[in-house]
């Protein structure tokens, strides 16, 4: 199956600086794609080029396998709902009359208002002003803007932010849902792998405007597998026997590590260890962090 993103070394630059650096993105079509990055990191931008907003100053972009130009992509567009930082609304109003406004310029008929607040679970406060709105429900009343006209591909731009823990629980459970019930792509930015742990399926990673990875979840936590670290009596005398009982180890800022996972082998070297009178004062499982997998993408740190 096609991609229903596809960028070629999709490129943004203003003066002399490269917001944008040649990315080739490949978002599959029933896909949550988790766009992933520290603020500044180009994802905004980046969207904002898939959804016409900015010029590209070099590279293309096809969205449902058409290549935009100018003279098609309003067709394109119109198959796409977004919701960009925070959601622009009119607060005298309802909910519904803000839905209504929207349904006018996509000029697709009102009936839409009641599926979209149904898939939102907002029927209840559709006639509430929408100044009187938690943070949350604007959020959701974004969502269900982006969603009228039944578009195939959403782009969500950091969308828990400012959330608080229950807001954020119901957006995720929202995202989530889209795919498998309204047959809904869903590309979703964020700079918190806790929230594309939750959602995403795929995972593109931009650091500095390049894209440094692009995979599914599970091939990003291969990137993110845990470690063991080991606390014993003699760390460099443990160092050196499990060299010799050929068990991949590292001493790494003054600490011992075991490269395994398999228990047969975690048990070998505890045991090989002990027998050889090294005492073991600790064994605990370490996870690797975002960081920690930026570290490792990129060799370098970055800050969140």
């Amino acid at each position: 199956m096609k991609p229903i993103i596809r960028t070629e070394n999709l490129t943004k630059q203003y003066g002399s600086k490269t917001v944008v650096n040649e990315i080739d993105l490949s978002v599959p079509a029933g896909s949550i794609y988790g766009f992933l990055g520290p603020n500044g990191a180009g994802k905004s931008t980046t969207i904002k080029l898939l959804l016409g907003l900015v010029r590209p100053t070099a590279g293309s972009m096809e969205l449902s396998g058409k290549e935009i130009t100018p003279k098609n992509r309003l067709d394109i567009l119109s198959q796409t709902g977004s919701l960009i930082e925070s959601p622009a609304y009119y607060g005298h109003l309802s909910g519904k009359e803000n839905l209504q406004i929207i349904c006018t310029l996509k000029n697709v008929p009102e009936t839409e208002i009641g599926r979209v607040l149904k898939i939102v679970r907002m029927e209840g406060q559709k006639d509430k002003k929408v100044r009187n709105y938690s943070l949350g429900m604007k959020q959701r009343l974004g969502l269900a803007a982006a969603m009228i006209g039944n578009p195939r591909l959403l782009l969500l731009d950091e969308p828990t932010n400012g959330l608080d823990p229950a807001g954020i629980q119901e957006m995720r459970e929202l995202i989530c849902s889209l795919p498998g019930q309204y047959g809904i792509t869903v590309l979703v930015s964020s700079h918190l792998l806790s929230e594309i742990d939750q959602m995403a399926t795929h995972v593109g990673i931009i650091d500095q405007g390049e894209l440094i990875f692009q995979d599914s979840l599970d091939c990003l936590h291969e990137h993110s597998r845990s470690r063991l670290l080991l606390h014993t009596d003699n760390d460099p005398e443990a160092a050196k026997l499990l060299k010799h009982f050929r068990i991949p180890s590292e001493q790494k800022d003054g600490k011992l590590y075991l490269r395994v996972s398999e228990d047969g082998l975690v048990i070998k070297a505890v045991a090989g260890l002990v027998n050889s009178g090294i005492g073991i004062l600790r064994l605990n499982e370490q996870q690797m962090s975002l960081e920690d997998i930026f570290l490792h993408l990129t060799g370098r740190q970055v800050s969140l």
